[in-house]
């Protein structure tokens, strides 16, 4: 292929012209345009062609600069009318997803160098809690259910900093954004291959923001480093190679379960990305309308101490080397790939221990591993970063017990989306505001992204019931002891380290990265916070859908009801004690089933694929054909 022009492509119109279980279906918020289904149009990836959904979350804008602006907005009625000025600019799935496909085959033709000749300037928004709020004027919520990630959101990262391991040096009081959960009210993210494309689009911005009366609270610049170390995060390595595939949007392998051509990288169903797509395991979202076809948004700000943690690992190798533990003639560089678990080229220590593996440019430098045969750690260490943060197969949950399958963690993934921030660290260089701009989209706050830094990376006993413990994630988590254990001639040594923590967070956000049809309807100043149980969706026991005035409840002794705010069943299915779950099918019917999923109740209303069914506030439970109710149970509110 020959590239004799140069193609720049901006989001909007313009853009499409540069072009554990299964998944299902985004159902846009009323009034929108589905995404495309495969049994629809017989189209393998339908989420590549999804117009619905923002281009970063799937697709990514993987851009070389990037320009994060912090939004507070002025009165609700200009913030609506910026808004629905904005929408033309966003970029989707399908215009990222071409556009990266096109890069990609040029770089193939390079050996792996990036094409000069093709460039793309990508816009996305999300938007806080106190954002959602303000334009619609009205409560995201109908409720707001203690533990879950509806209250997360409402909190913000700020209010949690304890629980996130932001504390001392980290703590919010000294945070350059995201404090108070009211402070930003959205993220406007752009993103392009050229930077002075991206300057001239951050001063459209700037302007289009001052005449509706908005503040820009902070502006975050970041890009990737120059030179040898392009792709690479500041400590030196290189980053953001362990993505989880994602079904309906990667190809899959021969044997489904992984994504074609990526070795060792599992297919996750899109709804743990994407809200309102099937979950592992069927699971309810139990969130509102407005929120299927987007997903949450976590940014942090991490500043990295590069001297410190390279001078951390020179004086701990000593340590190891003088207990035996080390190779004499192992250097820093060999410490530093187990704090992190690859070298800095990417290859993993699991597959190559002794030394780096050279990886071409623009090869995968591998994710077909797992620590399976490593319950120990003396190859890969337990405290190590990517074994901390993505236990892969491996994950041994006491000691002598088999290790769980991959399979069991495929709910904690999370992608990734970070960019590094200030200049890159030359020896003889003087201080600077350096770091990483961690960006992360998951379906659920609680259950992914603090899970993994509550659970996993800050936990100094994880994997659990180890002696001594391992320690926490030796790149971002916080300083702790760790366990550095080795092969001895007795079976195992342990020697204890004195880790330091030298990643700091200086601000940190959760937002929303709504639907195209989500944002249409705010600017238009609507919201519909009716909670929706999406198809393909199982309710087991203990499973709650909360409304506020009513909710939906399946309970293992009432069966399925309808419940008011005070307990008092409304509405039961008149299965109770008899059946084990609720189905919401595809085909638009809700049935209660037993231990053999046979149907013991059903709503009646099968044969109406695209049905929907909420939980509204107004106090009843309906389904939905073409917008007009087919069954509906209610309390006495409604």
């Amino acid at each position: 292929m020959q590239f004799t022009r140069r193609t720049v492509v901006q989001a909007g119109g313009c853009a499409a012209a540069a072009l554990a279980v299964g998944s299902g279906s985004a159902i846009p918020a009323a009034g929108a345009t589905a995404a495309p289904r495969p049994e629809a149009t017989g189209e393998a990836l339908p989420l590549r062609s999804d117009t619905t959904t923002q281009g970063d979350v799937l697709a990514g804008f993987r851009k070389d600069h990037a320009c994060l602006l912090f939004i507070r907005f002025g009165h609700f009625a200009k913030a609506r009318r910026w808004l629905g000025d904005l929408l033309p600019q966003l970029s989707t799935t399908e215009q990222v997803a071409g556009f990266n496909e096109q890069f990609h085959r040029a770089r193939q033709l390079r050996n792996g160098v990036d094409p000069t000749t093709m460039a793309a300037l990508w816009t996305g928004i999300s938007l806080t809690h106190a954002g959602l709020g303000h334009l619609a004027q009205q409560d995201p919520f109908p409720a707001v259910p203690p533990g879950g990630t509806a209250e997360a959101f409402c909190d913000g990262p700020g209010a949690r900093a304890g629980q996130l391991g932001d504390t001392g040096p980290s703590a919010p009081d000294s945070w350059l954004f995201g404090a108070a959960a009211d402070s930003v009210h959205a993220v406007l993210t752009l993103a392009s291959d050229k930077p002075g494309q991206l300057q001239a689009a951050i001063g459209r911005h700037r302007d289009s923001l001052m005449r509706v009366g908005a503040d820009v609270v902070f502006q975050q610049d970041a890009a990737t480093l120059p030179g040898d170390l392009h792709g690479h995060e500041h400590f030196g390595f290189l980053d953001a190679i362990s993505q989880p595939g994602v079904r309906g949007f990667h190809g899959a392998d021969a044997t489904g379960t992984g994504v074609q051509g990526k070795p060792g990288t599992r297919l996750i169903p899109a709804g743990e990305f994407i809200v309102g797509q099937e979950r592992v395991g069927q699971r309810p979202a139990g969130l509102p309308v407005w929120a299927t076809g987007g997903s949450f948004q976590v940014v942090r700000r991490l500043a990295q101490d590069v001297p410190g943690w390279w001078e951390q690992a020179g004086v701990l190798l000593k340590e190891l080397q003088k207990s035996g533990a080390a190779p004499a003639d192992a250097t820093p560089q060999w410490l530093a790939a187990r704090f992190v678990g690859r070298w800095p080229g990417g290859a993993p220590v699991a597959t190559c221990p002794m030394a780096e593996k050279a990886v071409p440019p623009g090869a995968d430098p591998g994710n077909d591993f797992d620590f399976h045969d490593d319950p120990q750690g003396w190859t890969t260490p337990l405290f190590a970063h990517i074994r901390k943060a993505s236990p892969r197969g491996g994950l041994v949950t006491a000691p002598g017990r088999p290790p769980l399958p991959a399979s069991a963690l495929d709910n904690r993934r999370i992608i990734r989306r970070g960019i590094p921030y200030g200049p890159a660290h030359r020896e003889g260089s003087g201080p600077a505001d350096r770091g990483l701009v961690f960006v992360s989209y998951q379906a659920d706050l609680v259950e992914q992204f603090e899970f993994i830094a509550r659970k996993w990376c800050n936990t100094t006993d994880f994997p659990p019931a180890r002696h001594p413990q391992p320690g926490s994630d030796t790149v971002i988590g916080p300083a702790s002891p760790v366990c550095f254990e080795s092969a001895a001639p007795s079976g195992s040594r342990a020697t204890t380290l004195d880790f330091q923590n030298f990643v700091r967070t200086e601000g940190a956000l959760y937002a929303f990265t709504p639907s195209i049809p989500t944002l249409r309807a705010l600017a238009e100043g609507s919201l519909d916070n009716a909670i929706e149980v999406h198809p393909g969706t199982v309710l087991r026991p203990a499973d709650s859908l909360d409304a506020g005035p009513v909710r939906l409840r399946f309970d293992a002794a009432a069966g399925l009801t309808l419940q008011a705010e005070d307990g008092r069943t409304l509405w039961s299915a008149t299965t109770a004690g008899a059946g084990v779950d609720a189905l919401f099918a595809a085909n638009g019917e809700l049935s209660v089933r037993d231990a053999a999923g046979k149907p013991l109740w059903s709503s009646g209303t099968g044969g109406a694929p695209g049905a929907r069914l909420l939980v509204r506030p107004s106090g009843d439970a309906v389904i939905l054909r073409d917008g007009r109710p087919v069954w509906r149970v209610s309390g006495p509110s409604s």
